[in-house]
């Protein structure tokens, strides 16, 4: 098989169809300790006091991790982190959460969508908000795409269980295109570069810092990057139903969400030591293009009511729906709403959102 057949155009329907079934059987074939049943809800009112010594949680929070010690955050961790897992993409997370292998993990909003569509119980507990475009479409090299409507009739890479995927579904419509205008290649965002540079798709969408790595690439090749005001708007820690129900678990992902906000606030304030501990040193960009990115960037917003995040989850679970990707779902269930006001109560008056 070759690289080019590998990377197949899939119709929406095999979208839900791999989600809910390949992928589902391949996790349990592989894992003994998954368990395809839904687990309980989480109920009960929210441990208040420290988590009990011996307490342990395994976080894919790559920027806490390295805010922690900077930022003298770390005296604030009352429970032993066993373990950092270097993971992002949503399908990774969904596969560590069914695998019990992550107990918390940063995502944007749609990995909730997808879990939830695919039958693993797991729960929002932080959110922080982001009224800007986040992601734009990079075109393979030689490409003549100036404008989102000029991606009618092309491939684009899709990835239904990430943010991304989502990032593609509004800005089509925005654009008066729908998913049937184009050709959407199922990829993990992992092989977005790879498909671009081999020009097996023709655009994919890409956030900081992999936009600038691949146009410091391959610009001078005719690669481009076209952009779009679509807002991702979310970004959540979001936990499995089995985490938030364990008292002693509970309690430190509690423990937990303050440090989350205090070390995203104090990335802000200190941009030149986030520069050199974030971009040059884990991203492996250059200095001068980690202060263009941050200069970027805007303040981090976290809301004090979730509101407006349950409703904006809602359109794209509906958005998702009508392609035909997820079934029908009620968002609200996706948030604990026992976490609501944590990480907005945790940062300075400056970083709320009360709007």
């Amino acid at each position: 098989m070759t690289p080019h057949e590998t990377h197949r155009t899939i119709g929406r329907r095999s979208f839900l169809a791999l989600a809910g079934g390949t992928v589902a059987g391949a996790l349990a074939a592989c894992s003994p300790q998954i368990s395809t049943a839904a687990s309980a809800e989480p109920s009960g009112k929210l441990p208040s006091g420290a988590p009990p010594p011996g307490t342990k949680l395994s976080i894919a929070v790559r920027t806490t991790q390295l805010q922690l010690k900077p930022a003298g955050l770390e005296k604030d961790l009352h429970f032993t982190v066993s373990q950092w897992p270097n993971l992002a993409a949503g399908p990774d997370i969904i596969q560590g959460f069914r695998a019990r292998s992550i107990d918390l993990a940063v995502n944007a909003g749609i990995p909730p969508i997808q879990a939830h569509a695919i039958g693993v119980g797991a729960k929002i507990v932080a959110v922080q908000v982001r009224n800007h475009p986040s992601y734009v479409f990079a075109t393979a090299p030689g490409s003549v795409i100036t404008s989102v409507a000029g991606l009618r009739g092309k491939k684009l890479a899709f990835s239904q269980g990430q943010a991304q995927g989502v990032v593609v579904l509004r800005a089509l419509k925005e654009a008066g295109l729908s998913h049937d205008d184009v050709e959407l290649v199922a990829l993990p965002s992992t092989q977005f570069l790879t498909a671009l540079q081999s020009r097996q798709v023709d655009a994919a969408p890409l956030g900081e810092p992999t936009l600038t790595k691949y146009l410091t690439q391959y610009g001078k090749d005719g690669a481009r990057g076209v952009k779009t005001d679509v807002v991702d708007l979310l970004t959540v820690l979001w936990a499995p139903n089995e985490v938030l129900n364990d008292e002693a678990e509970a309690a430190a992902v509690r423990d937990f969400v303050p440090l989350w906000a205090r070390g995203q606030t104090w990335a802000w304030e200190n941009a030149d030591e986030w520069i050199d501990t974030y971009y040059v040193k884990d991203q492996g960009v250059s200095r001068q293009d980690g202060a263009r990115i941050v200069a970027s960037l805007r303040k981090p917003q976290f809301p004090v009511s979730w509101d407006k995040a349950i409703a904006w989850e809602q359109e794209t679970a509906d958005l998702m729906a009508e392609g035909g990707f997820v079934p029908e779902q009620d968002v609200a269930a996706l948030f604990d709403r026992r976490f609501e006001r944590i990480a907005a109560e945790a940062v300075a008056a400056p970083y709320r959102e009360t709007s």
